[in-house]
């Protein structure tokens, strides 16, 4: 199952993907690190950012040939990024209005289509492990 944790900077992607990173004892990949490491070459503009979505996705889609859970974080603003990464299951960190960053606020969407939407920095994660899995049925 391709899990995206997704929301503006500073929300909480990474410390809720550490979490349950932890929980389901899956491989994670966080986008800053993916941006810094591998995606050298993409910026912010709308292509590279279709561009991070498109390579996010494809790299949890190798994952799952061998893995039953691969998370990946990161901003992830538009309906089309949500496209082009194509979640399973996505979790969607609702717990700030505006990030420190304007050009992110002008292109985050709030999505229509999640399945677990965070408002608040008090959840618990064994309850957000337990819908993944039931999920995953």
């Amino acid at each position: 199952m391709k899990i995206l944790i997704m929301g503006l900077p500073g929300s909480g992607k990474t410390a809720l993907a550490e979490k349950l990173q932890e929980k389901l004892k899956c491989v994670w990949f966080n986008g800053d690190e993916i941006r810094d490491h591998i995606n050298k070459d993409l910026r912010f503009t709308a292509s590279d950012r279709y561009e991070q979505a498109r390579r996010m996705g494809r790299l949890c889609d190798i994952v799952l040939r061998s893995n039953p859970y691969v998370i990946a974080d990161f901003i992830c603003p538009t309906d089309k990024t949500r496209n082009l990464f194509n979640p399973d299951f996505t979790i969607w960190l609702n717990t700030i209005t505006k990030s420190i960053y304007p050009d992110t606020n002008r292109v985050f969407v709030n999505p229509a289509v999640y399945n677990i939407r965070i408002d608040n920095w008090d959840y618990d994660i064994d309850d957000i492990t337990k819908s993944i899995i039931k999920y995953g049925g």
